[in-house]
């Protein structure tokens, strides 16, 4: 089945010709780049918008990825949106507008009409608003239209030998913010770095909800008993508190995709 899958994407993508790919570092983008490098050769360009809310650890990793791939990159660094500035309900909606508005002009300069990005099955089963940007900009999603779920990704990266088959899904920091909260730049860095901490302690796939004083730590369940250590728990309390948060709590309900929407 997960073979004929992946015969089906490469020929959807021969008949593309020459694209780019919206690039991010994640799973899923780095399965399509992978894939359109193997098939497209030196017709592929890859990519990145860095942003504010972009994680820097995820910058550097995609770095690293981008060389190993050996294809033609672009970093387009953006500053804050105005629209989003208080976390409005559509704040995906409005960011992906823009980033891949912003992505759409550099592969025209450079004779590229076909953008491609990361979307699969699973994600139109989540609340997302910005595939409504996506469509309404004529993105093209070549893992969604061979119908590549989130585990038939995986199995398909760790085959191929990519570093990022086992990489915890992972949202731009915007995502840790409640709507309605204005977004601070000196928070978001609090966010990243609260993050980046808890990741050093062994607790992938962890968020930090920022409640402006609070942050609310959220982790999958399977790392309940490893946090649950008193010495622990006060490290990072201590530590967080540092950074800036007045109190730090643990969502006992575990970490959930979308908490926020």
């Amino acid at each position: 089945m997960l073979k004929q899958k992946y015969d089906n994407l490469i020929s959807y993508l021969k008949n593309l010709g020459s694209v780019a790919v919206a690039f991010s570092g994640g799973v899923d983008s780095t399965l399509l780049l992978k894939v359109c490098s193997d098939v497209l050769k030196e017709n592929v360009l890859a990519i990145m918008v860095i942003a504010p809310y972009t994680p820097k650890w995820e910058v550097e990793e995609a770095k690293v990825l981008l060389k190993q791939f050996g294809v033609k990159y672009k970093f387009i660094e953006v500053e804050m949106i105005d629209e989003i500035k208080f976390s409005p309900r559509d704040r995906c909606y409005i960011c992906k507008n823009a980033i891949f508005t912003k992505i759409k002009e550099e592969a025209s300069a450079q004779g590229i009409y076909n953008i491609l990005d990361g979307t699969n099955f699973d994600d139109t089963k989540d609340y997302r608003p910005g595939l409504k940007a996506l469509k309404e900009l004529n993105i093209i999603s070549p893992l969604l239209a061979n119908e590549f779920t989130k585990a038939d990704i995986r199995t398909l990266s760790k085959e191929l030998n990519l570093q990022t088959w086992n990489k915890p899904a992972y949202a731009c920091l915007l995502s840790r913010i409640p709507y309605g909260q204005e977004v601070i730049l000196a928070e978001l860095q609090r966010i990243e770095a609260a993050e980046v901490y808890l990741m050093g302690l062994g607790f992938s796939g962890v968020r930090v909800r920022s409640h402006v004083d609070l942050a609310r730590i959220e982790l999958p369940k399977k790392y309940f008993d490893k946090i649950l250590n008193q010495k622990i728990l006060e490290e990072i309390s201590m530590k967080l508190k540092e950074l800036g948060f007045k109190y730090v709590t643990l969502d006992l309900e575990g970490y959930k995709m979308g908490s926020l929407n």
